[in-house]
């Protein structure tokens, strides 16, 4: 069942590791994928013990060849290299650990990052121009990956790893707990734990460099602004599942909407004139909610997408775009004048200003009109740009 606008009124409410790469991927923590997974209960995360070096050790070995796959951050990547020397800046290191800070570029034209637990940190090039001229950016991509060097994680997870091998967290215990032959370690248990260790991993050094970013002088809001700007352009996957190594978009705004407050009013209390900060003004940040669908009648569909603005001055479209596969468009920075813009794509406008906006679409079957049509696969929200702020995909319409 195809359908095509009759109608587009605006309906406000009140309320809101690529190739060799990946072969020492227990070695690095990647930034980018995602996957969801329902909150938990917060897992005991292991303490480094004072002489634990294995993680440095495997940096050593590593490094070298790390390094010729990879190039100094200079030229178009200045950028990033003055961010990161000034995020250095602020980093409260760990008693008795000594790391040597360096920024990389990876030149493979992915959209990741990932770190050395000595304190390297490489950035692939897609990612890298993806970041541009916005020290903002460069501040979110950069100090997520310092904050797991700071805490180590490399080593918490290889403890957390050898703790599970060894039967912690991953028992099923059959009748008396006290006899010896009473539980047996569940493979599949384990992996659950793993990945939702890994998950938490993740959301804690979010928070931690979110008030790295406060201090340095980048905004927080670049943080879900750089997760949408990936999201849009299909990075990571929305696949429910157990054993994902890292929450989702979703999961990520919702874990964090605390912490991007806390970390918010630190840097307002350092930066009272945002502009003149090192990342300048925050950016406009769009939360898009998850599509409604309802059918009004035999022959028209309402389609309705919550949404929330936050440094938002003028408007912002929303596109409801047509298209035979769900994110097609999403390597585009600009949807306006591109091939993949259809002529069945649905546009509006709306200013954002209320804590929750809601567009609403209304829709009819063209199939009744005898006229062929694309099905209805994302909305996407774009800036005055043009420039693609937030993607979510659309429910599949019933026939």
């Amino acid at each position: 069942m195809q359908l095509e606008p009759i109608s587009g009124e605006v309906t406000v409410r009140t309320a809101l590791h690529k190739s060799s790469m990946r072969t020492i991927l227990l070695m690095f923590s990647s930034l980018l994928c995602c996957a969801f997974a329902a909150a938990q209960q917060d897992l005991a995360t292991p303490e480094v013990p004072d002489k634990f070096n294995l993680d440095m050790e495997a940096a050593a070995r590593l490094n070298p060849k790390l390094m010729t796959q990879s190039n100094a951050a200079s030229g178009r990547y200045a950028t990033g290299r003055l961010v990161f020397e000034r995020l250095v800046e602020q980093i409260r290191a760990p008693a008795g650990v000594k790391f040597t800070w360096q920024m990389r570029i990876v030149d493979d034209d992915e959209l990741n990052a990932y770190s050395s637990p000595d304190g390297t940190i490489y950035v692939e090039s897609g990612l890298a121009r993806l970041a541009g001229p916005s020290t903002g950016l460069w501040a979110a991509i950069l100090s997520h990956e310092i904050a797991h060097v700071l805490r180590r994680d490399w080593a918490r997870r290889y403890l957390y790893q050898k703790n599970l091998e060894n039967g912690g967290g991953s028992a099923i215990v059959l009748g008396d707990p006290s006899l010896p032959s009473a539980s047996w370690a569940s493979s599949e248990k384990a992996s659950a734990d793993m990945g939702r260790f890994c998950r938490q991993m993740e959301l804690e050094a979010d928070r931690e460099g979110l008030m790295l970013m406060a201090r340095a002088g980048y905004h927080p809001d670049f943080v879900p602004a750089l997760h949408h700007l990936l999201h849009a352009r299909g990075i990571g996957t929305n696949r429910a599942t157990l054993y994902a190594m890292h929450p989702c978009w979703e999961e990520r705004d919702h874990e964090l909407s605390r912490a991007y407050v806390v970390a918010s009013i630190e840097f307002e209390r350092r930066w009272p004139e945002f502009y003149a900060s090192p990342g300048g003004n925050p950016p406009v940040v769009v939360f898009a909610e998850e599509p409604t669908v309802r059918k009004n009648s035999s022959k028209e569909w309402e389609i309705q997408i919550p949404m929330h603005c936050q440094n938002l001055a003028g408007a912002v479209e929303v596109v409801l775009h047509a298209g035979p596969t769900h994110g097609k468009i999403a390597r585009l920075a600009h949807l306006p004048g591109s091939d993949e813009a259809g002529p069945d794509d649905v546009r509006q406008l709306t200013g954002c200003t209320s804590p929750r906006t809601t567009i609403t679409f209304s829709l009819v079957d063209t199939a009744a009109r005898q006229k062929p049509a694309a099905p209805w696969t994302d909305v996407y929200v774009l800036d005055a740009w043009g420039t693609v702020l937030a993607r979510t995909d659309l429910p599949k319409l019933p026939r």
